[in-house]
C-alpha cells in the first residue's frame, strides 16, 4: 500500500491506516527514536505518541510526503522526551553530541528576526544538501536527521569511521561557508 492510499485511509478516519503505518514505517521511526533516546521502551512510546499526533493532524494537514512527515513527528516526540529527561538530569546522549557538532555552523535562534528566518534557513540547508555528493549527503542526513552514530553510518556506507567523520567535518565546514555566503551567519 503506498503513501497516498494510507493518507486516504487516514482522511477517512479508518483504523486500518494505523496498521498500514505500523507495517511500513514502525521500524524506521522506532530506530530514529531509539537513536535519540537510547531506549527501546521510550522509542516504542514515541512511536505510539507519533501515531496519535498523526491521527489528530490528518486531516486537516495533508503532507506531501507521509514518511517525512511521520519521521519528523517521531523525531520531535523523541526530542521533547529527551528535553524533559535533560531537565530532570543533565546528561549527554547521541542527539546532544550531534547537535554540538552542528552548533558551530548554525546561527543562534535568540532573536525574533532569526526565528522568522527559520523557513529561509531550512530552504538554504535543503539547497546545500542537494549540492553535496550523494554519499556525503547520506552521511549528513544519517548523522544529523536520523541521529545515527558514526560507527553505524560507516557500516551502512561500507566505509570507515574515520572516513565518515572526515566527510561530516568537511560537510559542516561547507555548510558553514554556504550559510555565511547566504547571509545566515
Amino acid at each position: 500500500m503506498d503513501e497516498r492510499e494510507i493518507l486516504a485511509l487516514l482522511e477517512a478516519r479508518s483504523e486500518t491506516a494505523l496498521d498500514r503505518l505500523t507495517e511500513r514505517y514502525a521500524p524506521l521511526c522506532r530506530q530514529i527514536a531509539r537513536e535519540i533516546l537510547d531506549s527501546p521502551e521510550d522509542a516504542e512510546e514515541c512511536w505510539n505518541d507519533a501515531l496519535l499526533r498523526l491521527w489528530n493532524s490528518v486531516p486537516p494537514t495533508k503532507p506531501d510526503s507521509l514518511s517525512a512527515y511521520l519521521c519528523k513527528i517521531v523525531r520531535n516526540e523523541a526530542l521533547g522526551r529527551l528535553r524533559r529527561e535533560q531537565a530532570q538530569k543533565r546528561g549527554g546522549k547521541n542527539y546532544i553530541l550531534a547537535l554540538d557538532e552542528l552548533q558551530e555552523c548554525l546561527p543562534s535562534r535568540n532573536s525574533t528576526e532569526e526565528l522568522v528566518d527559520a523557513l529561509a534557513l531550512r530552504k538554504a540547508i535543503e539547497d546545500f544538501l542537494w549540492r553535496l555528493p550523494p554519499r556525503d549527503c547520506e552521511a549528513f542526513l544519517q548523522r544529523y536527521f536520523y541521529v545515527r552514530p558514526v560507527k553505524e553510518i560507516a557500516k551502512a556506507l561500507g566505509s570507515t569511521r574515520v572516513a565518515v567523520s572526515a566527510s561530516l567535518s568537511r560537510s559542516r565546514k561547507k555548510l558553514s561557508a554556504y550559510l555565511t555566503k547566504e547571509g545566515f551567519l
